[in-house]
């Protein structure tokens, strides 16, 4: 778990699981976003290749990766 997963989750740890489970959903939504906004050098440097940022850019809100459920 990354520094910043690790603050997102104690952030998310204190809220009601209705409201948890959103800002969880938004959170991804963000990620998913910032992920196709990476240049190629950064892209490189997390071993993506565009064509996979776009595709994960691209997936639902709602498809969520099942470690997360």
């Amino acid at each position: 778990m990354t520094t910043l997963q690790h603050t997102a989750s104690r952030r998310l740890a204190g809220l009601p699981r209705p409201r948890r489970s959103l800002a969880q959903l938004f959170d991804l939504y963000r990620q998913r976003r910032a992920l196709a906004q990476l240049d190629d050098a950064a892209l490189r440097d997390i071993g993506k290749t565009r064509a996979e940022a776009r595709a994960e850019a691209r997936r639902p809100v709602w498809d969520a990766p099942a470690h997360w459920r």
